[in-house]
């Protein structure tokens, strides 16, 4: 069995963070699938997927970090051909990745205690994401 939705995401620009993780496990409850994976994707190439301990302190320092590593504002080849400010967000979204499979066991996602399912925005202005989410399964 497949089943597919989609979550959608209003965004305040760079470094907001969502947890997706009630919205995943409605979906994943919705699809039927007691045993199997879910799929989470970002559709765009500057919105982030991953799992982390959705806390404050997090929150702050996995954007920060990027930052450090892939900081906004620097001459990078894609601000020289698009002049659009936002060759860091590419960059951050594509070192953190558009997706996370999580297993499904029990009608639920696999997630550890202080495990949870995040959305991050690296683009520099306000965005509409789309996320799809895909149960296999049986």
């Amino acid at each position: 069995m497949v089943y597919q939705k989609q979550i959608l995401l209003e965004t305040r620009g760079h470094r907001q963070m969502h947890d997706l993780t009630a919205d995943v496990a409605r979906i994943v409850h919705d699809s039927g699938v007691r045993t199997g994976t879910a799929h989470v994707f970002n559709v765009g190439s500057t919105g982030a997927l991953g799992a982390i301990e959705y806390e404050p302190g997090l929150l702050e320092d996995l954007p920060g970090l990027l930052d450090k590593l892939i900081p906004p504002g620097r001459d990078y080849g894609h601000e020289q051909a698009w002049h659009d400010g936002n060759g860091h967000s590419h960059l951050q979204a594509t070192l953190l990745g558009p997706s996370l499979t999580v297993p499904v066991a029990g009608g639920k996602p696999v997630l550890g205690t202080w495990q949870q399912i995040f959305h991050l925005e690296c683009d520099i202005k306000p965005r509409r994401r789309t996320i799809v989410v895909t149960v296999s399964g049986e």
